[in-house]
This record gives structure tokens, C-alpha cells and sequence, in this order.
């Protein structure tokens, strides 16, 4: 990891005896702390509030901890004004850093405060992440903490919903502190706890419908007409013209995609994939993996090492003349913000890609019950804003629950969108179904299913055969058939001005299959409806919307028109290590993020943060480069938004479906 080093050896106005920060508190009043005054910073706090959760001792004093703290950024409100409206000259990291980083004197002090407690610290370039390695016992004594061993039972399944294992993660019960003087510029910690709540949104069909293809290695869906599910990265291309700027010479030559992903690449797999299956050029690039904060350990489809092959599969493929480099860290916050400020701070990658992600419904619950920070959002948001004002694009998969993201990992059946792909300062990434028409078997009989025009993703088309084809009623067959793309308001971040008067963005039309019912209290104090009621038929509906609209444009991402994925990982679990019906929301952002290093290589700079821009192009006198998927009804939805007839936005498939030929010109 390149970061860059500040000395520990400077003091600012730190005591050289290591003290009790209790006894530090001087008589400064309430409203003005004095400098030395214990102040709270946001943090995971604790585990210790989960339904059955138990303490079974002490976290060891010497358990080796990875901590990082999150500072914040100067000039916050212009830096966010500057990224919203597109930067028209963009930043060297050390300009960020000295427009936007935090000063010289105060990382001293606190990275010299640190020290006195033997834990060391490497500051990232940009001087807003600081990267602390110690032990639990220095950690406790530093931020007058006392870490706990935790068992976490496990939660069953539920609704078709995955079970949750059982876990033994240490933690804190109470807030971190710090003396006024450093708690004043520590945006957030992470890492007190070892709790990984991210997950993959990847999406499999069926296994039972998976048949060999002939004359192939492949395992492809056994379905009449096309697509038959085991499409590669060319009918990306030619789908959304990229094809277009191949043929003008762009590659992604002279430029670098990077993934963030919390799991560990299966080695060769990527480049397997180019070479053998995808049978893209060989441009002599290079391949680089950057362990972030020791790394995720070793490869496994239980850890999602497929959703780190297919990231750097699709994206590589696509950017074929482009430098690629895997940025993999722990499933913990550090491990994700880490990778994100890594790739911020060396400023390699044009363009960034991550596929992981978490309900706004379950970060609000780990912040009501003080499992996270409640400047979590904030802190991923800092390292996006750095993206933008350095050039880099960023893309994260707006999830594959449809509307109802939190169904997929709280369980609620509230509509909710997935962070971190709600921030204002990232294109979040959406999911649509191109045409398609096949016969579903099941031990009830078979069923004809056809989807005869693209259409926003959403597996409302599939409940009526899936009920007949296994004997349940359609209304089961949706409850245990959430997929979609994920897409809705957010309740975290405001609308960002770019969104601002685009038709679409602040209304919304929408068919309600599913009404949220059986309103409970969780374990936070929040009040979240647990189950469904459900209508075969619903009508169009409309009202307002506020806040954040995601996503931002959309590709195909069902399954069931869906990818190839080579993970040799799948070798451990016995199945196919080459397999067709692989989709979601993952496949599609590291295709645009592929797809923008194309583009750059094209006019031969970075187009940085996409969204300002691609607003913009929308709604230009030139036309728009999407073909806006606008029809309302029950054939176009992500199981509740649909489209908004005649406005250029809907929160089901964003802007809509690129041309990325002409987005290019438009950008140029």
C-alpha cells in the first residue's frame, strides 16, 4: 500500500508522559471544551444490543488491530459545491491534499498522541486517512475503551431471505474519546470492532435450470430463444455501443481501472477470463493486486472471492487495453474506506469500481443501536469527493432487491435504496432485463415466459410461472423472489444539485404488488414493517420523492439475460468453475467502469465524476445519449418504481440505458 509517511517524532503541544485522558479534562466549560477535555468520536460502537448477543470475556490485550481514523475534510461546503457542478481542471493529490486535507500540525498531534500509546500510524497521501496498526491493549488505553468478545447468534432464514451465521466479533461498549484538540478534526474510527456487515450483490438463477452448453464447458440456462444467460462482455459492448468507439481505435489504452472489493481474487482467474473466454486482444497490460490492510485472506466463494473475479472479468475485458489493478481488502469498514482512499491517495485508476454494499435501513439501525458511526455515510463521502476533484470516476451497483433493499440483509420490507451507492459524489449503477423467452420446469409442470422489449429489472415477470411451475401461490412465489434493481429515494443524502429539475427526479410512478405489513420495533428502537401483503395486479400510482434519487443509469443485470463467471473457487464447493445465469447490479457497475476508461482513452483525458455531466447530456438541445425506459406499468418496474412517461428519469433504471458512443462525444 503507497501511502505517505509523516514523522511521529514531531510534538505539538502533546505530553510526553502518557496520562489518563480522564484526568486530562481541564475546567473549560461544556460549550467550550479546553483542549485536553475527553470528547466522544463516532465509531462502531458495540455489538452488544443484537437479539442473544453474549460477552464471553475480555478481547485479548495483545490481538493486533488495524484502526483507521477518518478525518475531515477543510472546506468542506466548496468542495462539495465544486463536485456536484463537475470540476473543470481537476487536482494532483497533493493539491487536494493542501486544499482539502488536514493541516500538517494537527496530523502531527494526533499521530504523535498515538505513538505515545506504541501504536503506529502511516498517513495516506491526501491527509485525511490515517492508518493505525497496535494492539487491543493500546487501543483501549489511547481512546479509553475496554474491548469485549462477542458471540452473535445466528439468524435464521426467513421469506427466502439468507440466513445470518452465527459470529464471535470483539467490540467496544461505549463511544471512543479523544482530547478536544484531536476529537475535533477525527471525523470517524474504524475498526474497534470486527463486525463485517457488506455483501456482494450478486445473483444466480436457479441451479436446476443450468444445462452444458453444447460442445462447451460452459453451463448455460436451457432456454429457448436468446439471450440464453451466458452472454460475455462483447454483447455489453455491442448492446450499449461501445462497439462504436472500439472501431474508432479506444481500448482504455493509457489508462488504469481499479476495483474495491472485500474479498481475495481466485489467482489467474482474471486473466484466464481475458485471454480463454471473453478473447479480448492482448495489449501486454498489467494486472496488480493491492492488499489493503493485510488483505481478505485466502480465496473462497463462501467470502465472495466470485464477486472479485467477475468485477475485474467484466471491467478488464471491456477496458481490454487498460492497466487493471485489484484494490482487496477485509470485510470490515477500515478494510472498505481503506480502499477507497488508497486508490484516492496513489491517484493511479482514471476510473473505480466497487460491488459491495448494505441497506440505508441497516446502517440507520447500526447507528440507532451504536453498532456504527453515525458519520459513516460522511466518511465514504469524503473519499468520493477526492475521486471527483482528482478526475477519477466512481461507480457502485445500486443493489438487487428492487425497491426493497433492506429486505436483503434486516429483513424489513420497507422501501429502501443501498449506501454507499446513495452518495451524492458516485454514479450508483442499475439493473434492467433485455428481451428474452424461455420454458421454466418444476416439479408442478412447466411454464413459457417472455420478456419481448428491454425493460427495467424486476422479477415481478417471473412469480406467475415460478407458482405454477412449483405449486405455491404466486403470492410466496414473490416473497421468495425479491430481485431487482435497486433504486428509490435515500433517506441519508439530500438531492444533490445535479438532480435538481430533472424531470423525474423529485416524482415517481410506481405499481404496488407488495404493502409493507406487521410494523415491529428491532432491536435499535426502529419501527420497520417485517412482512408483505400482496396484489397480482396492481395499478399506477404516483407522488413526490425527496432526497437522493438512485440509480443513475442502468444495463442489463437480471440473471436470467445474464453473464458468464469464471471463479475456480466454485471448485471448492463442487460446482462448474465456469457458469452462465450470473447477474446483477455487480456485473453493471464494473461495466460502466470499463466502459469510462474506453471512453478516456477515446479523448484522451479523464471525464472524472460522471453524473454533473451525464445530467447535464440528458437534457441537452443535442439529445440525450440514454433511451430513457419510461413506460408505466406492470412490464417495466424494479417491484415498485416504474417508469415516469415522457420525463428523462425513473428511479428504477436511472437516465436509462447508455449509448456509450454518443456519451462519449457528449463528454468530449
Amino acid at each position: 500500500m503507497r501511502k505517505a509517511r509523516l514523522s511521529a517524532g514531531i510534538v505539538l503541544g502533546v505530553a510526553a508522559i502518557i496520562t489518563p485522558l480522564a484526568a486530562l479534562a481541564g475546567p473549560a466549560s461544556a460549550s467550550t471544551p479546553g483542549p485536553n477535555t475527553p470528547e466522544s468520536v463516532p465509531a462502531g460502537i458495540s455489538v452488544a444490543s443484537l437479539p442473544g448477543t453474549t460477552v464471553f470475556g475480555s478481547t485479548p490485550a495483545s490481538t493486533p488491530e488495524d484502526v483507521s481514523f477518518i478525518l475531515k475534510e477543510r472546506n468542506l461546503d466548496y468542495l462539495e459545491a465544486q463536485a456536484q457542478q463537475g470540476f473543470r481542471k481537476y487536482l494532483s493529490v497533493g493539491q487536494f491534499a493542501g486544499a482539502y486535507g488536514q493541516t500538517p500540525g494537527n496530523i502531527a498531534a494526533l499521530t504523535s498522541y498515538l505513538a505515545q500509546f506504541g501504536i503506529k500510524t502511516e498517513v495516506y497521501a491526501d491527509d485525511v486517512d490515517i492508518s493505525a496498526t497496535g494492539t487491543a491493549g493500546d487501543f483501549d488505553a489511547a481512546l479509553s475503551v475496554t474491548q469485549n468478545q462477542y458471540h452473535v447468534p445466528s439468524f435464521a432464514a426467513r421469506d427466502g431471505l439468507d440466513a445470518i451465521p452465527a459470529q464471535n466479533v470483539h467490540g467496544i461498549a461505549k463511544s471512543p474519546l479523544l482530547p478536544y484538540r484531536l476529537s475535533s478534526f477525527v471525523l470517524a474510527i474504524f475498526g474497534l470492532t470486527n463486525y463485517g456487515p457488506y455483501a456482494s450483490p450478486a445473483v444466480h438463477v436457479d441451479t436446476k435450470d443450468l444445462k452444458p452448453q453444447q460442445g462447451s464447458s460452459s453451463y448455460c440456462l436451457a432456454l429457448t430463444g436468446l439471450p440464453n444467460a451466458c452472454n460475455l462482455p462483447s454483447n455489453f459492448a455491442a448492446n450499449y455501443n461501445l462497439d462504436g468507439l472500439y472501431a474508432k481505435g479506444a481500448d482504455g489504452a493509457g489508462q488504469t481501472v481499479a476495483i474495491v472489493t472485500l474479498a481475495a481474487v481466485d489467482p489467474g482467474a482474471p486473466q484466464y477470463f481475458w485471454k480463454n473466454i471473453a478473447k479480448v486482444p492482448n495489449t501486454g497490460r498489467t494486472f496488480t493486486v493491492d492488499n489493503i490492510d493485510g488483505g481478505p485472506g485466502a480465496p473462497s466463494d463462501a467470502s465472495g472471492s466470485g464477486e472479485t473475479d467477475l468485477d475485474l472479468e467484466q471491467s478488464g475485458s471491456l477496458a481490454y487495453g487498460a492497466n487493471v489493478i485489484d484494490y482487496q481488502g477485509p470485510n470490515t469498514d477500515p478494510g472498505f474506506a481503506d480502499g477507497f482512499f488508497t486508490a484516492a491517495s496513489q491517484n493511479i485508476a482514471s476510473t473505480v469500481s466497487a460491488s459491495w454494499g448494505e441497506s440505508e435501513t441497516y446502517l440507520e439501525s447500526l447507528i440507532l443501536a451504536g453498532q456504527e458511526a453515525k458519520t459513516y455515510e460522511a466518511a465514504f463521502d469524503e473519499a468520493f469527493l477526492e475521486f471527483a476533484a482528482q478526475g477519477q470516476s466512481g461507480f457502485l451497483a445500486s443493489g438487487d432487491a428492487g425497491a426493497y433493499d433492506a429486505s436483503a440483509d434486516l429483513g424489513t420490507t420497507n422501501l429502501s435504496v443501498d449506501t454507499s451507492a446513495d452518495s451524492d459524489y458516485i454514479t450508483a449503477a442499475g439493473g434492467t432485463t433485455l428481451p428474452w423467452s424461455g420454458t421454466l420446469t418444476g416439479p408442478d409442470g412447466s411454464a413459457t415466459v417472455t420478456v419481448s422489449a428491454q425493460r427495467i429489472w424486476g422479477w415481478d415477470y417471473l412469480w406467475p410461472a415460478i407458482a405454477k411451475t412449483t405449486g405455491v401461490t404466486e403470492a410466496a412465489a414473490a416473497e421468495a423472489n425479491i430481485g431487482g434493481s435497486g433504486g428509490g429515494f435515500s433517506q441519508i443524502e439530500p438531492t444533490p444539485s445535479y438532480q435538481q429539475f430533472v424531470p423525474g427526479t423529485q416524482n415517481f410512478h410506481a405499481v404496488q404488488y407488495l404493502t409493507p405489513t406487521d410494523y415491529q420495533t428491532n432491536m435499535a428502537g426502529l419501527v420497520e414493517p417485517t412482512e408483505w401483503s400482496f396484489n397480482p395486479t396492481p395499478s399506477v400510482t404516483g407522488g413526490s420523492g425527496y432526497g437522493r434519487a438512485v440509480p443513475d443509469m442502468a444495463a442489463d443485470a437480471d440473471p436470467y439475460s445474464g453473464y458468464l463467471l469464471y471463479e475456480p473457487s466454485f471448485a471448492g464447493i463442487g460446482a462448474p468453475v465456469l457458469q452462465g445465469g450470473w447477474g446483477g447490479t455487480s456485473f453493471t457497475s464494473p461495466q460502466f467502469n470499463g466502459s469510462t476508461a474506453v471512453i478516456d482513452s477515446y479523448l484522451g483525458h479523464r471525464v472524472g465524476f460522471l453524473n454533473p455531466s451525464i445530467y447535464r447530456a440528458a437534457q441537452s438541445s443535442g439529445g440525450s445519449p440514454f433511451t430513457s425506459l419510461d413506460t408505466a406499468g406492470t412490464s417495466n418496474d424494479n417491484l415498485y418504481y416504474t417508469g415516469n412517461p415522457g420525463e428523462l428519469y425513473n428511479q428504477g433504471a436511472g437516465l436509462g440505458i447508455p449509448d456509450l458512443t454518443k456519451l462519449a462525444g457528449d463528454l468530449g
